[in-house]
């Protein structure tokens, strides 16, 4: 199957019109949150999306809530929260929000490290693991050079073994192509990311 996946579009015009022309080679999309910016603009950045032509899963980042995402996504359009789902064959999971919780105020939604954990242990086998925030230690070193990935995102990979971890969140670290274990790992940013992934 081919998968395209992006995250962080944050209202941009330009690398949505890019996604959806792009989308056209893919056998599945998936959007790794933070499609618009601090809890505002989400349906125009549904919008912005709506020419996708494939199947699309999602899941919330930390820009918008789990709820926000689900009442404004396209009815076409899967949102996984501490979920699972499975397209042609392949079994998806997917975690959104900020993990561990941010500093930007109550604007974000964000999970702590418990509350991550206890939804990700309900993952069992997984071919491709989506969330919004970066393990541990894998593309979530910021511009400071402070690590902010999460704990429980890295033990869940290393528990799974997806074939394939995709994020976003940090966006220092946009481009990111890294492994734990057997799991491809990336931090994806708002242009095309094209992954080859077969049961």
């Amino acid at each position: 199957m081919k998968i395209m996946a992006f995250s962080d579009l944050h209202l941009s015009e330009e690398r949505a019109a890019d996604l959806v022309t792009a989308s056209k080679e893919a056998d599945l999309v998936i959007g790794a949150g933070d499609f618009c910016n601090m809890r505002q603009g989400l349906a125009r950045a549904m919008g912005l999306l709506t020419g996708i032509a494939a199947p699309v899963v999602m899941v919330p980042g930390n820009a918008e809530s789990a709820e926000e995402l689900r009442g404004c996504a396209l009815s076409s359009t899967i949102v996984l929260h501490g979920s699972g789902t499975e397209v042609a064959g392949l079994q998806l999971f997917g975690l959104g929000g900020g993990i561990p919780e941010t500093p930007f105020g109550d604007w974000s939604f964000d999970l702590s490290e418990r509350e991550a954990a206890r939804r990700l242990s309900e993952a069992r086998e997984v071919d491709i693991l989506i969330t919004h925030s970066p393990p541990k230690g894998a593309g979530d070193t910021t511009s400071a050079g402070l690590s902010i990935g999460s704990q429980s995102i890295r033990a869940a990979i290393e528990r799974l073994q997806p074939q394939v971890a995709v994020f976003g969140h940090v966006h220092d670290c946009w481009g990111y192509r890294g492994q734990i274990g057997a799991s491809a790992c990336a931090n994806l940013g708002p242009t095309p990311n094209w992954f080859e992934v077969s049961r």
